[in-house]
């Protein structure tokens, strides 16, 4: 099993910046990727970005230029704790959503949410204009 806890969401104004951090742990040596997803109220899920153990990364278009994922992990091993983190600049009110990380053996970033078996709780961000 893979456990995933969200960090960083808060309230912002927009053109502000916020850091999102997922910590993984458990059985962390069956991840290939890992990505992070939005859902605003009264809309789908959506994918914002993920990224492979080679360091590939995905985005959607609507954050493309603002937003950035990065990890950090010395080696894919069972039991190792991996965090992966989403940069979030020029935040938008359109960008306000609850958050969520994601895990996947699957071993390309994608943004679809079916590539993915492990999710988090989610953590809030509120962009005000």
């Amino acid at each position: 099993q893979v456990q995933l806890v969200e960090s960083g969401g808060g309230s912002v104004q927009a053109g502000g910046s916020l850091r999102l951090s997922c910590a993984a742990s458990g059985y962390t040596g069956s991840i290939n990727s890992m990505g992070w997803f939005r859902q605003a109220p009264g809309k789908e899920r959506e994918g914002v970005a993920a990224i492979d153990r080679g360091g590939g990364t995905a985005y959607a278009d609507s954050v493309k230029g603002r937003f950035s994922i990065f990890q950090d992990n010395a080696i894919f091993q069972d039991n190792a704790k991996i965090t992966v983190y989403l940069h979030m600049n020029s935040l938008e009110p359109e960008d306000t959503a609850m958050y969520y990380c994601t895990a996947s053996v699957w071993r390309h970033p994608s943004l679809s949410s079916q590539s993915y078996s492990y999710w988090g709780q989610g953590t809030q961000v509120t962009v005000s204009s």
